[in-house]
């Protein structure tokens, strides 16, 4: 009469080393490909059927919704540890660094992070926590004297893509060559008395949401 339940736990214990499984091999495939790869893709890299997937991921959205809805938190968290930096240039810097990090090692990242036409309601959420605070980081950054003027939150996802094209361009020859760049922009923001100013305005918020909704990298199929 008590054997029922002990035979259950070893299949629940099967069942979440598979669900496990399948998200490592998503964020590995994601990581390298970005959004392409479609949920059969996801299933041989994790060495599982198809069916095995789809039981537990109904469509491909749902699965980027479990991964990046948390990457977008880790963003959020290192921005209000930046905020907490007592010198707001070390702050801004720190974030530019660990953003383009993650984004320059991660395409999908970059992809679920700076385009609206994939993620579900936490992603949405997640994203809409993050953008008052790289507000604050810059505005701080500014008020200091440390950040040029005409620099904008707008401008931290450009950033971000910029590491991620010079990853894609050289990463198979010098994984770390975006750091180069990241260094180069953080040398630029700053602020001197002899700068001019900016030759091209930032995009506005609302530019910025049209951007993104309008850029659609290869998605959920």
């Amino acid at each position: 009469m008590n054997s029922c339940p002990t035979a259950g736990r070893p299949l629940r214990r099967d069942a979440e080393l598979n669900r496990r499984r399948i998200i490592d091999a998503a964020q590995e495939l994601f990581a390298a490909k970005g959004l392409e790869p479609n949920l059969n893709d996801v299933a041989r890299h994790a060495g599982v059927g198809v069916g095995t997937v789809y039981r537990r991921f109904p469509g491909k959205e749902q699965l980027i919704e479990e991964i990046y809805a948390d990457g977008l938190g880790m963003l959020t968290g290192l921005a209000e540890s930046a905020l907490r930096l007592e010198d707001s240039w070390l702050g801004f810097e720190f974030y530019v660094r660990q953003m383009c990090e993650k984004t320059a090692t991660d395409r999908a990242m970059r992809e679920i992070v700076f385009s609206k036409a994939y993620g579900g309601e936490r992603v949405r959420e997640a994203r809409d926590r993050l953008v008052p605070l790289l507000q604050q980081l810059v505005a701080r950054a500014q008020a200091d004297g440390h950040l040029r003027d005409g620099v904008s939150s707008t401008d931290l996802p450009i950033f971000a893509l910029l590491a991620g094209t010079v990853s894609e361009f050289a990463g198979e020859v010098d994984s770390q060559l975006w750091r180069r760049y990241v260094e180069m922009l953080l040398d630029g923001m700053r602020a001197r008395p002899d700068q001019d100013g900016l030759p091209v305005a930032a995009l506005a918020d609302t530019t910025l949401d049209r951007v993104m909704q309008m850029w659609e990298p290869a998605g959920p199929g």
